[in-house]
């Protein structure tokens, strides 16, 4: 069964791919949080962070690919969210494997 459909706006998907982003190696440093956070509300934060918290990463995956297809995102639109991915995963100067494997499934969603 297929769980109820996203509304989320453009800011809240990019709130929950950059936490995708930051717990790529399993551990969401204060840096990575601190940086998600100052590209959101507060509100808008805690509200993807609950969710974001709560689901499996296949839910994560198929969250982010359907509420993708939802919305239609220019060529520079998608070059930004993957400026902002970088942020994330070189935020600790380590480009680690898991966050690689990540980055890859990220661009089959996105492009």
């Amino acid at each position: 069964m297929k769980p109820e459909a996203n509304t989320w706006t453009k800011t809240e998907l990019q709130v929950y791919i950059l936490l995708l982003c930051a717990n790529a190696d399993s551990h969401e440093s204060e840096a990575e949080i601190n940086l998600i956070k100052s590209k959101s509300t507060p509100d808008t934060f805690e509200k993807m962070y609950q969710e974001f918290s709560n689901d499996t990463e296949e839910q994560r995956f198929e969250k982010i690919d359907d509420t993708i297809q939802l919305h239609h995102y220019s060529n520079i639109e998608l070059a930004q969210l993957r400026r902002e991915m970088y942020e994330i995963f070189f935020s600790d100067c380590n480009f680690a494997m898991m966050e690689r494997n990540l980055d890859k499934i990220m661009d089959n969603i996105l492009y």
